[in-house]
């Protein structure tokens, strides 16, 4: 009786649900509601059971399993796997009961957890838009509203490209890099002029990281209407990673948390916009406030001067013994004159 109550509700909806989907779907308007129904029906008994442990039987293999929950992170962030967002809410709303204390959006967030970062993502900003009927088209989308929402980057919107350097290079400039703890986005990257500071959101690097990357660029892409937000981070984020040193770099100020080998985060930022095409910077007031800052001699000599001459107490020792030596031959000298 459930089903066909889930396939009736479906049903009203599948000409708007067709909509979604590029070009023509080769399947007959009855099977297409099947497969809605019996998708949508999955997922959400999935986002129950992952934020509900009581829901789950203790020999569920999805729960005990661990590389089956990867495969399922893995496939439900694939552009071309998403299912509308209604029909998952239709559904979501007529198998309510009374353990359901989260809404829809909610239980998403919560099923992917820390997919960016290891700070938990705020939910506030995407139950508002969907309250306003400015819901997200499908979980990829929402994950990428997740960003976005929670984010100041988007009113920062330029045409113009100026390319960084890589974060060895502007360690060797006296740039030095911070954890921004306040941001609830890894999108909102700052530069201090005063003092030389980049602050990072922490960066989660897995194994599901590089999919959700390429699929949120797909995104931006290839479906009208989407500002090339994430675009434009994953080019900056290219820019500060060449090399091993340049992720050690970022590992050790914590602005990433790499759970991968080396060698393959390196590779997956270096390839990560490949054949992409991107008109629109949100980061070009930053890039050109650190190009500016690299761009004075007096940062890049100072730096020198601490990494090789204030990094150890004897060597601090050894200068300040050397300069007080140099002064008292100065002023010896200066009361020689001064007698003869």
């Amino acid at each position: 009786m459930l089903i066909k109550k889930f396939t009736k509700s479906i049903r009203k909806v599948q000409k708007e649900a067709r909509e979604y989907y590029a070009g023509e779907i080769g399947i007959q308007a009855e099977k297409f509601v099947e497969i809605l129904v019996l998708d949508g029906c999955f997922i959400i008994e999935l986002f129950r059971k992952k934020s509900y442990s009581n829901l789950r039987d203790k020999c569920d293999p999805i729960f005990t399993m661990s590389c089956l929950l990867q495969f399922l992170y893995h496939d439900l962030i694939l552009l071309e796997n998403q299912i509308p967002w209604m029909v998952l809410e239709i559904l979501f709303n007529k198998t309510i009961t009374s353990i359901d204390k989260k809404p829809l959006v909610e239980l998403a967030i919560d099923f992917f957890g820390n997919i960016f970062s290891t700070k938990p993502t705020p939910t506030q900003p995407l139950l508002s838009v969907n309250q306003n009927h400015g819901r997200s088209k499908h979980i990829l989308d929402l994950l990428r509203n997740s960003l976005v929402l929670n984010s100041s980057v988007t009113k920062q919107r330029s045409y113009q490209w100026e390319p960084m350097l890589s974060a060895t290079n502007l360690q060797d400039s006296g740039i030095t890099f911070k954890v921004n703890f306040h941001s609830d986005s890894i999108l909102d990257i700052q530069f201090c002029k005063k003092t030389g500071v980049m602050v990072i959101p922490t960066l989660l690097i897995q194994e599901t990281t590089e999919t959700v990357f390429r699929n949120l660029v797909s995104l931006e892409q290839c479906c009208p209407n989407y500002e090339p937000i994430v675009t434009s981070y994953a080019v900056l984020l290219d820019n500060l990673i060449n090399t091993n040193a340049d992720i050690q770099i970022l590992c050790k100020s914590k602005t990433i948390v790499n759970w991968m080998n080396m060698d393959d985060a390196t590779r997956f930022f270096n390839r990560l916009y490949i054949d992409t095409f991107v008109k629109e910077n949100y980061y070009l007031r930053l890039t050109n406030e650190v190009n500016e800052y690299c761009g004075r001699s007096w940062h890049r000599h100072r730096r020198v001067l601490v990494r090789d001459y204030f990094n150890h107490p004897w060597a601090l020792i050894s200068v300040i013994a050397a300069s007080t030596a140099l002064i008292l031959t100065f002023l010896q000298t200066v009361f020689g004159i001064i007698k003869g």
